[in-house]
């Protein structure tokens, strides 16, 4: 009767017809009465003890079969499809075959490069153990990952204090080299750069606090520069005209700077906020002209000079009375001026001018120009050029209480008169026609 030969999971080996053996696997199946059996049943034995030992795999393995392959000293594992598994003994790794690569099952690290990669640890802290994941690189600890922040109660190289997250060994200078997109903070100890594109964080200026830098700030928008907690002063750019604004409402805008011979900080230019009104302290040059379309005050106490020659009034060219006017203690102030109508200088005060003339429009006797005055020649004798006297109010002879000014007629008459009759003197006799009854006559000798 033939036997048949069954798999753990009932799958049929093979059958077997007695007194003959069957090789369908790596150990010789014999049927019943077979003569040799005993040698095969022994030779079985042997090989599942030293698992197939060979240079060549088994010729007809079974899955979960093991074969120890001699050339590698690897033991490997059949799972159908020619699969592998080994001990790596010169590297101390483990091994297994996919089936057409080799896949290391671990440790990650060989036993030349020693710890290497995660590793698994429990650390000890005043709140109970920790578990963390540390990262090893040739048996060195880089950085510690951990889901909270702790103090070790051991100490660890490097690892003063414990963050939530990636801790870096503070021995080794670690960095995070890389592109980010999103950081919690700089470190700004250092200010030495490792390239042209690695800057180190001590080069960035800081919002936080007061800084410094070396090269030049361009803000490239028309929104410019505010400063100030309450945003004060603006610098900013209109259709590429620049704006100094002073935002608070009438708060003043102030241009100090620093004498050393004259005590110090001084408000060089002061513009006042609640009326616009601008203040200069010190000398001021202007190049070019200074137009002033409201009312020129001023608050010194001595004397203005200039060293120009000339102070030209009314540019403007319009036909209009112009020049100086003293400003007195009543309401009449006092004059001198050009008057356009008649192309001549007036002085006076109180509305009342009268011309000013020149020397030269001075006339003496005969003169006909159109200035009479009163001068004097050169042996001090006064001319008299084309003066006219005019009465004022009227006088009689004999009158002398009566102030008014006569004509020069009537002084003359009044010289003639003696008593109300004329007074001749001649060197000849009346005759007739001569004067009027009742005058007097006297002849004189020649």
């Amino acid at each position: 009767m033939a036997y048949t030969i069954n798999k753990t999971d009932g799958t049929i080996v093979a059958t077997i017809t007695d007194g003959t053996i069957n090789n369908s696997t790596s150990l010789t199946l014999f049927g019943k009465s077979y003569s040799g059996f005993g040698e095969a049943l022994n030779e079985n034995l042997v090989k599942l003890l030293e698992n197939q030992a060979s240079t060549s795999t088994p010729t007809a393995p079974l899955t979960g079969e093991l074969w120890f392959d001699t050339n590698t000293a690897q033991l490997k594992v059949y799972d159908a499809s020619a699969g592998d598994f080994f001990h790596d003994t010169d590297d101390d790794q483990i091994y297994f075959y996919t089936g057409s690569a080799w896949q290391l099952l671990g440790p990650v690290f060989n036993s030349t490069q020693t710890l290497s990669g995660w590793y698994i640890e429990t650390l000890a802290s005043g709140g109970g153990d920790k578990t963390v994941s540390s990262m090893y690189a040739g048996n060195t600890r880089v950085a510690i990952l951990s889901k909270e922040t702790f103090t070790p109660s051991v100490s660890q190289t490097g690892f003063a204090s414990i963050k939530a997250g990636i801790t870096l060994n503070s021995t080794l200078g670690a960095v995070f080299e890389g592109t980010t997109t999103s950081a919690t903070a700089l470190d700004v100890s250092g200010t030495t750069n490792t390239s042209s594109t690695v800057i180190a964080g001590g080069n960035f200026l800081r919002a936080d606090a007061a800084d410094t830098t070396t090269g030049a700030i361009t803000i490239d928008a028309d929104t410019g520069l505010i400063v100030g907690d309450a945003q004060e002063f603006s610098v900013t750019v209109s259709s590429n005209n620049v704006i100094l604004a002073q935002t608070s409402a009438d708060k003043d805008f102030t241009i100090t700077t620093n004498d050393s011979d004259g005590g110090g900080t001084k408000n060089s230019m002061v513009i006042t906020g609640a009326t616009g009104a601008i203040a200069l302290t010190g000398n001021v040059s202007i190049t070019g002209n200074l137009t002033v379309t409201g009312n020129y005050d001023t608050a010194a106490t001595t004397t203005s000079t200039y060293t120009d020659t000339f102070i030209k009034v009314n540019t403007s060219n319009a036909e209009a009375d112009a020049g100086l006017i003293v400003e007195t203690s009543d309401s009449d102030d006092a004059r001198i001026f050009y008057e356009v109508a008649t192309n001549r200088w007036m002085a006076g005060e109180g509305g009342n001018y009268s011309q000013v003339i020149r020397a030269a429009d001075a006339t003496t006797n005969g003169a006909t120009s159109p200035s009479t005055v009163l001068t004097t020649d050169s042996s001090g004798g006064l001319t008299l050029a084309s003066l006219a006297l005019s009465a004022v109010g009227s006088i009689s002879e004999g009158d002398t209480s009566n102030k008014n000014v006569p004509t020069i007629g009537a002084v003359v008459t009044f010289g003639n008169l003696w008593g109300g009759s004329a007074k001749t003197v001649s060197t000849s006799a009346p005759t007739s026609g001569d004067g009027s009854d009742g005058d007097f006559w006297f002849v004189r000798e020649t």
